[in-house]
């Protein structure tokens, strides 16, 4: 297997009339799937556009998975574009494609306007109503290969800028089998997606439900911020399985949703994004006691997921829940600063990662490319590439990996990797602004920020909105009248997280 619509084709054939995807308002079986995206993919098909980027700005649905399956179907590599996001940032990432075409859907054609694009603007209702081109897409499928880009997700880029993952048709499938077979995720399941599609976290669901024949519920972004609708949705769609970030998961617990209903149906629950609260994992372990609960730990650089740690008992408030050990046809280790192997238990090391599913890189950046996938230092012999994550961890006594906290400045916040240093960059263009600091209060679950400048808080969050995504707009902001610094004259971080922790006593 070496394209990832050969989940989709043995699944149209298996179960042609088997609903494939959901959302609130529309459903598609399997069969009118393919079909649909062998339409989409002869449109685009004739622009040229495989092994090219093909943006697409779309909510979550069903017509958006048509869409992508489309761009597959035409050999090019999707990425999906959150209208919601400031244009500075979108405009950055159009940039860094160079692309030539854009997806939109109707609605937010205006929105594409204000972008700084000048390629061919595609309205997402008005492809695949042609008929099917089999010659075209044979010839296209014909010169696949499987270490094809099939996707890039952007993530915060510590200069600014941010950085595009590019992950291919062979890391996803290599993950993928893995992860319905460790988890027996089969045809009777029905999984509610809770990730937006620019997410990793969705890629499980996605490709998840095409491998097994599973049935995706796309659950509405609102219901998120409403229990009863959320709790009423997953019952009435018979959800069995969730894969959802920590951030969603304790949003039930913090509202004590189960006190309005137990979705009757959910037989697995897994969740990764940042540490699961013990306090939050034991409510959800309560109401669901027969349930599977599952830790899983990857940066999207290594396709999803790289460990995972199976709950199989209980935990207290305090106690370090393990990431786990490594899924088949990965390898996962640790380093420390001189490049040597940690084997030993409670030992702190950098987690590197080598196989299949690491990325392909960051699209059209070899700089930040070449800085975290790199030569394994172990290796001598033969080019074995690894990632350096840049997360920091230590064996128990058990062999289980547990994550400690980040090398870098790079945080885990509300399910999203985020650089401090792009917001402090975004910051730096608020005039008002003499210079800032970003740190991490990782008790608190809160980015704080110190700054130089006459302007408040309540000045500086409507400015910053025009550049940063709200998950990261600092929670917290403390006007400083000088900012502190090391005898190398760079900014003294350490002294700023040390002033949070004096804060506290």
């Amino acid at each position: 297997m070496k394209n990832v619509l050969e989940y989709l084709k043995r699944q149209a054939e298996k179960l042609p009339d088997k609903v494939a995807f959901a959302d609130e308002n529309d459903s598609i079986t399997y069969k009118e799937l393919l079909d649909k995206a062998r339409k989409i993919g002869t449109e685009l098909g004739r622009y040229a556009c495989q092994r090219k980027p093909v943006p697409i700005m779309m909510d979550k649905s069903v017509q958006n998975v048509e869409i992508m399956m489309g761009v597959v179907c035409a050999g090019g590599f999707y990425i999906i574009l959150d209208p919601a996001q400031p244009s500075t940032r979108l405009n950055q990432i159009l940039d860094t494609l160079k692309t030539e075409l854009l997806i939109v859907q109707d609605k937010y054609t205006e929105r594409a306007a204000e972008l700084a694009f000048s390629g061919k603007l595609l309205v997402a209702s008005k492809l695949g109503n042609c008929d099917t081109d089999e010659g075209l897409l044979d010839r296209i499928e014909s010169g696949h290969n499987d270490i094809d880009p099939l996707y890039v997700l952007f993530t915060s880029g510590s200069t600014g800028i941010p950085k595009g993952v590019v992950v291919c048709h062979r890391s996803v499938i290599d993950f993928i089998d893995e992860f319905t077979k460790v988890f027996d995720i089969n045809e009777e399941d029905v999984l509610g997606n809770q990730a937006p599609f620019d997410f990793d976290v969705s890629v499980k669901d996605i490709y998840g439900g095409l491998a097994a024949g599973a049935t995706v519920q796309l659950i509405p972004k609102e219901y998120f911020s409403i229990p009863v609708n959320l709790l009423d949705y997953l019952d009435d769609r018979k959800v069995t399985n969730l894969t959802w970030a920590v951030s969603a998961l304790t949003i039930v617990s913090i509202l004590n949703g189960f006190s309005y209903k137990i979705p009757g149906s959910i037989k697995r629950i897994m969740f990764s994004g940042e540490a699961m609260p013990i306090r939050h994992l034991n409510y959800w372990r309560s109401y669901y006691p027969n349930a599977r609960f599952v830790n899983l730990y990857g940066p999207t650089e290594i396709t999803c997921n790289c460990t995972y740690y199976e709950i199989d008992r209980e935990y207290a408030v305090g106690d370090k829940l393990p990431i786990g050990k490594a899924f088949a046809n990965e390898k996962v280790f640790l380093l420390d600063e001189d490049n040597n192997e940690i084997r030993e238990p409670n030992k702190e090391g950098e987690i590197c990662v080598s196989g299949t599913a690491l990325a392909l890189g960051y699209y059209n950046n070899p700089e930040q490319t070449s800085k975290v996938f790199v030569q394994n230092p172990l290796n001598k012999e033969w080019l074995e590439t690894i990632y350096r994550t840049g997360d920091l961890a230590y064996y128990n006594e058990e062999g289980n990996l547990c994550f400690t906290s980040r090398k870098d400045f790079q945080i885990k916040h509300m399910g999203h990797r985020i650089e401090l240093g792009e917001i402090e960059a975004a910051l730096e263009k608020i005039e008002a602004i003499q210079n800032s600091c970003c740190v991490f209060d990782e008790n608190k679950n809160k980015i704080v920020c110190f700054y130089q400048g006459d302007i408040s808080k309540k000045e500086i969050v409507p400015e910053a909105k025009k550049y940063l995504q709200d998950f990261m707009i600092p929670n917290v902001f403390r006007q400083m009248d000088e900012l502190p610094v090391t005898k190398n004259g760079k900014l003294d971080r350490k002294a700023l997280k040390q002033s949070l922790e004096k804060s506290k006593k």
